[in-house]
């Protein structure tokens, strides 16, 4: 049996699993996906997420390539987040989830 490690960027699951195994990763991908955010506004859009966590989120997003920081050379400083071209193409997958949600909370309602 190979090592999982040893899975990633070869298995497509695996790889994916990996990538967005953070428990905010997929809504930070969601509040990106219709333009830049900065760091306040983004912490505003999801409750109950600590500042240490989305900071180590929007890193782990920004090392798998997905997200973007730019830093704004301006008094206060002033930096957004923002989809690179391989997080836009996460949209999709993004609508998918959306649709497959709504229809398992309708299931919930129906129990």
């Amino acid at each position: 049996m190979e090592n999982n490690d040893s899975l990633f960027g070869k298995c497509p699951y695996f790889t994916a699993q990996k990538v967005f195994s953070g428990k905010w990763s997929i809504l930070i991908m969601y509040h990106l996906n219709d333009g830049a955010l900065r760091y306040g506004e983004l912490q505003r859009r999801i409750d109950n997420i600590t500042q240490a966590i989305l900071t180590k989120q929007l890193r782990m997003l920004e090392d798998f390539g997905l997200v973007s920081r730019h830093v704004y050379s301006e008094i206060p400083p002033k930096v957004e987040y923002s989809l690179t071209d391989l997080g836009k193409a996460f949209r999709p997958v993004l609508e998918e989830f959306r649709i497959w949600g709504d229809k398992y909370i309708e299931a919930l309602k129906n129990r």
